[in-house]
């Protein structure tokens, strides 16, 4: 299994979103962060004054898969977020030793499976 993490631009969200209902993935975490990396902030003017704001918003994307879908998702994200501009983000990609659906108790990739198939069901 894998855990594919995605730092977007807020305003790419939407449309990362529905890339990946229709790449047939539909369980991700989201959560709305800040950073910078070689967008380095921006400067902005408030009552006269200028001020640079270092941290950006960014929303930040997890979202854990079998191995044989990696791929395919991170295409559909690069796809869909990619501007051509600095400050598109990154996609980090991360081995996962065991996952537990906590309800039911099982165990193992069929719980990250279960996921990509109640999508398209719908």
């Amino acid at each position: 299994m894998k855990k594919i993490e995605a730092i977007i631009r807020p305003d790419k969200f939407e449309d990362v979103k529905d890339a990946l209902k229709e790449a047939g993935y539909g369980g991700v975490t989201v959560t709305e962060v800040e950073g910078h990396g070689l967008q380095k902030g921006v400067t902005q003017q408030w009552r006269g004054r200028q001020y640079k704001v270092e941290l950006l918003p960014k929303v930040k994307l997890e979202i854990v898969c079998p191995d044989r879908e990696k791929n395919k998702i991170i295409k559909a994200i690069m796809e869909s977020a990619q501007t051509g501009q600095v400050g598109d983000g990154k996609i980090f990609v991360y081995d996962i030793a065991e996952a537990y659906r906590i309800s039911s108790g099982e165990s193992g990739e069929k719980v990250v499976e279960q996921e990509s198939r109640a999508l398209s069901a719908l």
